[in-house]
């Protein structure tokens, strides 16, 4: 039942002279976006500092660690991989040194050219040390031999498809946002201090306040002394907003897109109970993102909320796989139903994505079977029935269940006596303007050109949801 996985967290902080010390802590309220890898760069001025490892941000920083990244900016990356392996070699943010001194790159998104422009550098040259998109940033910046401003922004018109970019330099801190707009960007500020992160929570944490979000195409310079300038904004395209970062991604306590995403998922429950309605006498979500959807439903149609499901937030990996004596092992180590809720009821199960359908299925199971008399699944979304390519780790056509069943089949597939989809016309009462957002994955308009190839290339990298998915 759980949704794709997260795509990747940024932040930048210009300013205090513990600048990697606030970048750790914005990182750490972007966790959410990515669990593989993290990273920080800081700068004095002079020169730069970087620490990258493998895991959790509390795994990869400590108080030694962060003493050895001094500096008044810093950039940070939590990552996902959307492209490109989960190996050190591939964590963010990169850092090189050129000709220009040094240059440090963070990218939440998918470039959906990245491999012809791989290609044309290097049949000039260029020697690429990781498997990632990003690493194209890197090189194109370093051959242009105008203005460092000028590198960037020729750069960044080089580009094609989804990216939020953090760029340090000696000369200062960029920040840049694809034309369209898939990823968000918010800008705050505290005091003298600039901070520019994936989400607005990470702006709560370090007692920012949030001054606004980067603009489609927009391109903003944060010199080293404080003051800032908007170097560019790309001519308008038609607004690509990514839907899913307010079905799922985000989290409730951020503003995205101009929008409270625990309001607007309050509204994806409102309508999916006004679309769905079910005799039922309790309501409860499939925790974390599913639950403001929950209390909508339960607003919308009256019917009680209760905390029927309960997460296990420690889960992480284990290397200990019990036989067929422990069913389902992988959802029951994540989730526990509430068996005194649930025992005798008719239960609504509110979700926010199915994706392969087999965690839906097990966790049917986990509610009947802790005495549930009937399971009615709702979805706060339109079922997913296409792969993402702009930075969204949805997996290919064949291991979407929407993709190839029916609605009534799913239902079957999971146990479900009932389930409903929120409709795009629900989706888009809640969130706003439908020509505003991208949708892709649900409708397969993609409305940026897809690289020759991209489709093949998709279904043999390694794009698998989380083992409880």
């Amino acid at each position: 039942m759980s949704g794709p996985r997260e795509e990747c967290g940024i932040v930048a902080v210009m300013g205090p002279q513990s600048a990697a010390e606030w970048a750790y802590l914005g990182l750490y309220a972007l966790q959410h976006r990515g669990q593989e890898s993290s990273g920080i760069v800081s700068t004095d001025g002079t020169r730069a500092y970087a620490h990258r490892g493998m895991g959790l941000v509390a795994d990869v920083f400590d108080e030694q660690v962060l003493s050895l990244l001094p500096g008044h900016a810093a950039i940070g990356h939590n990552r996902y991989s959307t492209t490109g392996s989960p190996t050190l070699a591939n964590a963010q943010p990169i850092l090189v040194n050129y000709r220009d001194g040094f240059l440090a790159v963070a990218h939440n998104g998918n470039l959906v050219n990245a491999r012809t422009l791989r290609r044309r550098l290097e049949r000039k040259g260029s020697i690429f040390q990781s498997t990632m998109d990003t690493e194209v940033v890197v090189h194109l910046i370093a051959l242009e031999r105008e203005t460092r401003d000028q590198a960037v922004l020729s750069a960044l018109g080089k580009l094609r498809g989804a990216y939020s970019l953090l760029i340090l330099t000696p000369d200062g801190l960029y920040a840049a946002r694809d034309s369209r707009g898939f990823r968000p960007l918010s800008i705050g500020r505290r005091g003298a201090t600039t901070v520019v992160a994936s989400e607005s929570c990470a702006l709560d944490l370090l007692g920012a306040e949030l001054d606004r979000e980067l603009g489609p195409g927009e391109v903003l310079k944060v010199a080293l002394d404080g003051s800032s300038e908007v170097l560019q904004v790309a001519p308008a395209d038609a607004e690509c907003l990514c839907v899913f970062e307010q079905i799922y991604f985000a989290r409730p306590d951020s503003t995205l897109f101009g929008l409270s995403v625990d309001e607007a998922r309050r509204r994806l429950g409102r309508e999916l109970a006004r679309e769905h309605p079910a005799a039922a006498d309790c309501v409860f979500a499939v925790p974390d993102s599913s639950n403001s959807a929950a209390l909508g439903y339960a607003e919308s149609s009256g019917i009680a909320f209760e905390l029927g499901l309960i997460r296990n937030h420690y889960v992480g990996r284990t290397f200990i796989q019990p036989g067929q004596e422990v069913r389902d092992f992988r959802v029951k180590v994540k989730y526990n139903p509430v068996a005194s809720v649930i025992r005798g009821k008719r239960v609504v199960v509110v979700d926010d994505s199915i994706v392969r359908g087999t965690t839906s299925k097990a966790l049917v199971g986990l509610v009947r079977d802790a005495g549930a008399t009937e399971v009615h699944l709702r979805v706060a979304s339109p079922p997913l029935r296409h792969p993402c390519y702009y930075g969204i780790d949805i997996p290919n056509r064949e291991e979407l269940i929407a993709a190839n069943m029916s609605v009534p089949e799913i239902a079957r597939f999971v146990g479900a006596d009932s389930l409903g989809y929120l409709s795009f016309e629900g989706l888009y009462r809640a969130v706003g303007a439908r020509e505003r957002h991208c949708d892709a994955c649900m409708s397969g308009n993609y409305r940026v050109p897809l690289e020759r190839g991209i489709e093949e290339k998709a279904a043999f990298e390694t794009l698998t949801l989380t083992p409880s998915n």
